[in-house]
């Protein structure tokens, strides 16, 4: 696999990372801030796009900020489980990490955090 390539746009706050440029993909909103651009038939990651990239970096007082996957509640069962394969593998493991929230004993919510920078 070739190294991800990624852009800053300063004007915008987003960063785009892109892990096999020029590649047809679809894309997955998993947050109202994190799209998944992934090749759906070979179940990998083409890229991934953060807005408002400063907020989504910028740490609490606590450590880093977590934000829940929303956007996995409107996908089929079929392509939530290839999204959260892709999520738990390298590239898109080496840039964010996956975690859950268990509000109850019955309830699991799937979060994510952007890695620190390497």
């Amino acid at each position: 696999m070739t190294q991800p390539v990624s852009n800053y746009d300063e004007i915008s706050d987003t960063l785009y990372i892109s892990f096999a440029p020029g590649e047809q993909a679809t894309g997955i909103e998993l947050t109202s801030h994190i799209l998944l651009r992934l090749n759906k038939q070979e179940h990998k990651a083409v890229g991934l796009t953060f807005l408002e990239y400063s907020l989504l970096a910028q740490k609490t007082d606590m450590g880093p900020r977590s934000f829940p996957l929303t956007g996995l509640t409107e996908l089929s069962e079929d392509l939530r489980d290839i999204v959260l394969d892709i999520l738990q593998r390298p590239p898109v493991s080496d840039v964010l990490l996956l975690s859950s929230y268990t509000p109850s004993i019955s309830e699991t919510i799937p979060i994510t955090l952007l890695q620190a920078a390497r």
